[in-house]
């Protein structure tokens, strides 16, 4: 991020109304305009949590983020440029009823619309570009996923530092930062399973999340770096049982077993492989990869792959 730029974040929020496709735009009561639901970064946050946190706050829907759309850029008043990360939602019919959306100071009423009509009717091209590439995942036959965060652990004890099994090695306090930290950006993808390297830097990277969720981590040598050293590693089951279950997921792994990882990933779903995943595996400590995969027909191929860096 650039201190000149403003950053912010939204969706596309979609919901099927009787089979058929509806987004969802807000009117601005202070600027009269038809818009898609966003709003700016708050101090310490990602972009991931801001988009769920500005949807929400801005429709009363709780969503958790799917396929990344696009990023509009235009300039301020002010000659500043904002930075605008979208992703697709989907409204569950839970959450809409749930929604305590009343009018107010910022949002004067939201409204369901159809594709066509969203298009024909958003005030501003930005809006209208990043419906269109959310239609454009419709159009390939991709509506519904569910993401596979894979995560590199937090920074970790150096081997040279450390006289015991390098498997006990613990976390710094930068990796215990950044654990903690994990928390939010992977909420916001609606991680419901974590499945972690049985290395101590790794179950305590995920511990917080896995306590947040209310959920244990589930353990496996077989994504551990010390089976990848004796070439006993296995990412080929894991990734199999994981694509399967079309439950989300966060994997925590190491950094020469991620490349396994992806690949496996990209094989377990028909997905051609190239650079990418070398991009997507080469994680600083604390970044993680997420891959998303349609909910109705994971071995199409990957839909998807962001990769978002630590925050501390």
């Amino acid at each position: 991020m650039t201190e000149t730029a403003v950053y912010a974040a939204g969706g596309v929020v979609w919901r099927l109304v009787e089979g058929k496709l509806h987004v969802l735009v807000v009117h601005r009561t202070a600027y009269a305009d038809l818009t898609l639901p966003k709003g700016k970064v708050d101090p310490g946050e990602s972009l991931a949590e801001t988009a769920a946190r500005e949807i929400f706050e801005e429709t009363g829907i709780r969503v958790v983020l799917g396929v990344p759309v696009g990023v509009s850029k235009y300039r301020l008043p002010n000659k500043r440029q904002k930075i605008v990360h979208y992703w697709s939602a989907e409204a569950t019919d839970e959450a809409i009823r749930a929604s305590a959306f009343v009018p107010n100071k910022e949002i004067a009423a939201i409204e369901w619309l159809t594709p066509r009509k969203a298009l024909a009717r958003l005030s501003y091209p930005v809006d209208i570009e990043i419906l269109q590439n959310f239609l454009t995942f419709v159009d390939d036959g991709v509506l519904a996923t569910f993401p596979i965060a894979v995560l590199r652990h937090g920074k970790a004890r150096p081997r040279e530092d450390w006289d015991g099994a390098d498997a006990a090695r613990p976390l710094t306090a930068r990796g215990t930062a950044q654990a903690k930290a994990l928390v939010g950006p992977l909420q916001a993808f609606g991680i419901r399973k974590v499945v972690s390297s049985d290395a101590v830097r790794c179950v305590k990277t995920v511990s917080p999340f896995a306590k947040a969720l209310g959920k244990k981590v589930q353990k496996t040598p077989l994504i551990s770096q010390d089976a990848w050293e004796t070439g006993e590693s296995d990412a080929r089951t894991v990734i199999g049982k994981r694509v399967s279950a079309r439950t989300p997921v966060v994997l925590c792994s190491h950094g020469p077993v991620l490349p396994e990882i992806l690949t496996e990933l990209a094989l377990a779903t028909g997905t051609l492989r190239g650079s990418y995943l070398g991009s997507a595996s080469a994680l600083e400590t604390g970044a993680f990869s997420v891959v998303h995969l349609s909910a109705t027909n994971p071995g199409s191929g990957i839909v998807a792959i962001e990769t978002h860096q630590p925050k501390v």
